[in-house]
């Protein structure tokens, strides 16, 4: 049972951390573009419009999707409680992977953002 308590507090970092990263960007997103923190894509440092619009965009979704995940992580270990440690361990391990997949994956909608709201100068788009 312990082990199956550690997996479920490692398979909720992810979400709690896209929750609480979002909810940052969406208040404050990163004052200026640089090359080592924030939503640093091609079209998301074109202008400090862009930089400022997709980091609040990026915060919504990842506040949406990590809620969500956190509901599923505790939904998908609940039938593995008092399993062995290697099922235990492979689902966590299975969990956390799709975990990355969502999180990564959240660029698509966000760039599709960007590119419907600003031009390729950064402009927003009227």
């Amino acid at each position: 049972m312990a082990f199956w308590i550690y997996m479920v507090c490692m398979d909720l970092l992810i979400p709690v951390s896209m929750i609480l990263i979002g909810k940052r960007f969406q208040k404050k997103p990163p004052k200026y573009k640089n090359a080592l923190t924030g939503y640093r894509t091609k079209r998301s440092m074109l202008s400090e419009a862009t930089w400022e619009f997709a980091h609040i965009h990026l915060g919504k979704t990842w506040e949406k999707c990590g809620i969500i995940a956190c509901l599923v992580t505790i939904v998908l270990m609940l039938p593995v409680f008092g399993k062995s440690t290697d099922t235990v361990g492979i689902a966590g391990g299975i969990l956390s992977g799709v975990q990355c997949v969502l999180m990564i994956a959240t660029i698509i909608p966000t760039e599709i953002a960007l590119r419907k709201t600003f031009d390729e100068k950064g402009r927003r788009v009227e």
